[in-house]
């Protein structure tokens, strides 16, 4: 078990959970769920379970997130933890999403192409539904090939939500 640090922010999409290592941001929710979602997408349930409140170590995080929504920050600086998640190809993924600069978009064969791995879109879609740490890995910022939404974790409203903020602020 790893020792992992909860906190929660509110935001205009409404209250995301955080969970933070010593090494990151492992884990960011969906608007107004329960901190339990986390185990649907991390790989120790146990350490879920046994997070603790600890506004030293989230606070920066926490920060960061309502400067996002604030439209005051358009990139994060603090470190992520894959914390074990995720195949090679997902966090090689999960790696290129923070890349795509704000306020841009692209589409999921640009991500295949950009990890190297051109034919394969169905396993970079299920890489980026399965992203762990929403908004910090922005994978709103990815649409289908014919500029459709897609879909996201955090709900299609919250989709538009964030890339209106995104254009707005850029």
């Amino acid at each position: 078990m790893v020792q992992l640090y909860h906190d929660a922010v509110d935001t205009s999409v409404g209250e995301l959970q955080l969970l933070v290592s010593q090494k990151g941001l492992v884990f960011v929710g969906s608007p107004n769920a329960p901190l339990t979602e986390a185990k649907q997408y991390l790989n120790d349930a146990e350490s879920v379970d046994h997070a603790k409140t600890d506004e030293h170590v989230t606070a920066p995080y926490r920060t960061e997130i309502s400067d996002y929504f604030d439209g005051q920050r358009q990139d994060f600086d603090l470190p992520i933890d894959h914390f074990g998640t995720g195949t090679h190809l997902q966090q090689a993924v999960w790696d290129a999403l923070v890349l795509i600069p704000y306020g841009m978009t692209c589409d999921y064969s640009t991500i295949a192409v950009n990890i190297g791995q051109p034919t394969a879109i169905r396993a970079v879609a299920t890489a980026i539904a399965k992203n762990p740490v929403l908004i910090v890995t922005p994978c709103h910022r990815v649409l289908r090939k014919d500029g459709g939404l897609g879909g996201y974790r955090g709900g299609l409203t919250m989709k538009k939500q964030l890339l209106a903020l995104e254009r707005a602020n850029s």
